[in-house]
């Protein structure tokens, strides 16, 4: 009750980056921990009628085993509390959930060279989110995060109709199309976006909890497959602002300004996402 009574007294920014510190992010790779995620997301997604009941108690897809995704758990105490399933899509790897299901929408912009980060499958366990309001705040950052990490040009949500106001309030986020439905979920889903390095200091300065480190994004994104010779360490990068060129990007259409990145040295360098992705096999749920 007295951390409750603490949290009452602070204001809401401040609550976030309190309970943020609480949080421990774990990148989901063992069987037992993807397990784990699998079963939080059959149970919630009953609990939402947005799956039937299954006999095996778990919800798992083929966008699982892609070679550009990273599925994290968010734990409190040890116990998971929250996951979301993060894709990269770029020209290399262009599967993704949402580019599959908006193919009209999203190709085209992989096809001119860009990067789209594509957060899916955010669940969080019923007991906790409701004694942590903060909680989807602090699982949807990692979308962000990775945002920031590969330098995404568009940024997306794949949520329900209901869910886009908490979308476009957090992240500026506009839909782009008409709603749709994901394959084996019931619900209408909109696609939210933005372009990211235009509103990425916006955000930051209304939830400073959003903002990160250099050694925190390596923790959650790199992984031993990739060559270090090649990365670019953030504190070194060009601000992704610099790289967009002609008429500055209207706010509000996500889709716009033409973005290019020069290759003629390391600080302008595009990092090549392909270098860094395990060759795991696909297996077809």
């Amino acid at each position: 009750m007295g951390s409750v009574a603490a949290r009452a007294g602070k204001g809401f920014s401040e609550r976030l980056s309190d309970f943020a510190e609480t949080v421990q992010y774990r990148r989901i790779e063992g069987e037992a921990d993807r397990e784990a995620v699998f079963r939080l997301r059959y149970e919630a997604y009953v609990r939402e009628g947005t799956i039937p009941i299954s006999f095996e108690r778990r919800f798992a897809d083929k966008y699982d085993e892609l070679p550009n995704v990273w599925i994290f758990g968010a734990y409190i105490d040890g116990e998971l509390a929250s996951s979301l399933r993060v894709h990269v899509a770029t020209p290399e790897h262009p599967l993704s959930p949402s580019v599959d299901v908006f193919p009209d929408v999203l190709r085209p912009e992989i096809e001119k060279g860009r990067t789209i980060v594509d957060p899916t499958r955010f669940v969080a366990h019923p007991a906790i989110a409701r004694h942590y309001p903060e909680l989807p705040y602090i699982t949807v950052r990692l979308g962000f995060l990775a945002s920031e990490y590969f330098r995404a040009d568009l940024g997306l949500a794949s949520v329900r109709v209901e869910h886009q106001a908490f979308y476009k309030r957090v992240f500026l986020m506009n839909p782009l199309c008409e709603p749709r439905r994901f394959p084996k979920l019931a619900p209408l889903f909109s696609l939210m976006g933005v372009n990211y390095p235009s509103v990425k200091e916006r955000i930051i300065q209304r939830y400073p909890f959003m903002q990160s480190t250099p050694a925190e994004l390596e923790e959650l994104y790199q992984r031993g497959d990739r060559n270090l010779a090649d990365v670019i360490p953030l504190e070194l990068r060009v601000p992704a602002e610099a790289h967009i060129v002609g008429k500055r990007p209207d706010l509000n259409s996500p889709l716009a300004g033409a973005v290019r990145r020069r290759r003629d040295g390391v600080l302008h360098r595009r990092r090549d996402i392909g270098s860094r992705l395990p060759e795991r096999a696909k297996a077809a749920n």
